[in-house]
């Protein structure tokens, strides 16, 4: 995330030199300020990672459905680690904080399991009760969610607005962008995994009915199942 923020902040500084807005840090103190609040944010995104959990999966079947994302919330542990040198770092560090901690909540928030052939054990499982068993895994992209909450354009307005003032304009671009571009990739990376699933088969009646679907199961995934 550092490298690609810099990548950004290098790119809009140049594209607006001549223009009122946007520099507000001194060369060097945004480098450091870009370095210092990626290590807090992506140091932040791994506390949240290892904590969280998807509770509430409704099991029909070997399907899996709805669902919803719990961890910490980002913004103290975003502040807790941010450069707060100076009463502009401080500003800084607190406008970046709470757009994305308030935005990744309401990005995880959204995010929901349709339809996944998660458990196949439980389409005809032989026995009352089906045990704990882990889902089958697959990519964080393969739910459903919305991503406008952590889009570039929404976040950097938001460090603006939060802020009150446009004088490090290309420092919050930089760094909404960076966040945006590391989402994409999480993504596509992490993996759901550890969702245990259990549930009751009704139609189970030996020797008649060996075999049964599991009915109304439910699933919960343990902590860090975010891999």
């Amino acid at each position: 995330m550092k490298q690609l923020a810099q990548r950004k902040f290098v790119s809009v500084s140049n594209l607006r030199q001549g223009h009122p807005s946007g520099h507000g840090l001194a060369p060097a103190s945004a480098d450091k300020f870009l370095e210092d609040i990626t290590v807090a944010i992506c140091s932040a995104w791994a506390a949240w990672q290892a904590a969280a959990t998807l509770v509430g999966i409704v099991i029909t079947g070997p399907v899996a459905t709805g669902g919803q994302v719990i961890g910490p919330p980002l913004t103290p542990l975003i502040l807790a680690r941010g450069p707060k040198a100076t009463p502009q770092e401080m500003k800084l560090t607190n406008a970046v904080a709470n757009v994305i901690g308030t935005a990744w909540l309401s990005f995880t928030s959204t995010i929901k399991v349709t339809g996944m052939p998660w458990y196949p054990a439980f389409a005809a499982f032989p026995g009352p009760v089906a045990p704990p068993m882990p889902n089958v895994p697959c990519p964080v992209a393969a739910l459903t969610m919305v991503t406008a909450p952590v889009s570039a354009r929404v976040l950097k307005e938001q460090m603006l607005a939060v802020s009150g003032d446009r004088s490090n304009e290309n420092l919050f671009e930089a760094i909404a962008d960076g966040f945006e571009k590391m989402v994409d990739v999480w993504k596509i990376s992490t993996m759901v995994t550890n969702v245990l699933g259990t549930g009751a088969i009704p139609t189970f009646a030996p020797p008649y009915v060996p075999v049964g679907p599991v009915v109304g199961g439910i699933g919960i995934m343990t902590p860090g199942g975010f891999t």
